[in-house]
């Protein structure tokens, strides 16, 4: 008896130490019976949290599997337009699994890779419907946002839905967009024409605008000068009006002083060029104030 003592110790110890099983932080445990998803009375798959667990030793398996959010970033993948027109879309998807029983189920016992395939079709198919109810412009600038929200929602609620798959998806988003060499090279070049048109409609403006403006100033300036040179005249005449009455005045009051300043007034306007040559009489009337200075 003392020899079998120790063996059945060791044999206790064994099935005890195969009993006890621990669920880590961010994994949960569902238990299998005899490769069979164990469930309780609600039919419900009895998933375990972390902890230490107890289990029937050689009849039943624990399977652990990850419980914490995961990253599916794939390559990218070319999409059509509703315009027909390619676009290299570039995404990531970040999911959960949600049913553990389910997943374990549709993914060949918890196979992570063949999850990630079954997920990244399911994107990529919804991606491709989602990005083909929508043009270039939409997907680019316009409504990026509302793409994405609307591939998350289908993904979690639609007809073929990840749901299936025991998977939540946390979140899509959309790193980066591209157009194909043989798309960008059309496009740019379309977009260069419309571009080229519109400066070509802005100049025809601009310059049909300067020519209304440049002929709005002239017609302005022809007035504003005419209105001066109607002043300029006017007062001109008054001017030469009251001199020549002030003359008139002077004149009448000092005749013989002001015919010897008109003479002189003469006098320098004649021999102000000394090549100006004059034939004049020497007992001209023009010379009568050289003659006889007092006139007399």
């Amino acid at each position: 008896m003392r020899k079998i003592l120790p063996a059945i110790i060791v044999v206790a110890l064994a099935v005890v130490y195969s009993s006890v099983f621990e669920v880590q932080e961010g994994t949960r445990g569902i238990m299998l019976r005899f490769g069979k998803v164990q469930r309780d009375a609600d039919n419900k798959v009895v998933v375990y949290q972390p902890g230490l667990h107890f289990k029937v030793p050689f009849i039943e398996n624990v399977k652990i599997l990850d419980a914490r959010i995961r990253t599916l970033d794939g390559r990218a993948d070319r999409f059509v337009t509703v315009e027909k027109k390619d676009l290299l879309v570039d995404s990531y998807v970040k999911w959960q699994i949600s049913n553990f029983g389910r997943f374990y189920t549709a993914t060949g016992g918890g196979d992570y890779r063949q999850a990630v395939n079954l997920l990244r079709r399911k994107v990529n198919d919804r991606l491709r419907s989602e990005i083909g109810s929508r043009t270039i412009q939409d997907i680019v600038s316009g409504t990026r946002d509302a793409l994405m929200a609307s591939t998350k929602k289908a993904l979690n609620t639609g007809e073929d839905s990840t749901s299936e798959l025991g998977i939540k998806v946390i979140d899509v988003r959309v790193k980066q967009i591209n157009l194909p060499d043989e798309v960008s090279s059309s496009i740019y070049q379309r977009m260069r024409a419309e571009r080229d048109a519109v400066a070509r409609e802005h100049r025809s403006e601009g310059k049909e605008k300067a020519a209304f403006i440049q002929a709005d100033v002239d017609r302005k300036v022809t007035v504003i000068l005419a209105q001066a040179n109607k002043q300029a005249q006017e007062l001109r005449g008054a001017g030469d009006a009251i001199a020549a009455k002030l003359y008139t005045k002077a004149f009448s009051q000092y005749p013989d002083f002001f015919s010897f300043i008109r003479s002189m007034q003469a006098y320098e306007a004649s021999f102000k060029d000394s090549n100006n040559l004059m034939l004049v009489k020497p007992d001209s009337e023009f010379f009568r104030y050289m003659q006889k200075p007092n006139n007399k």
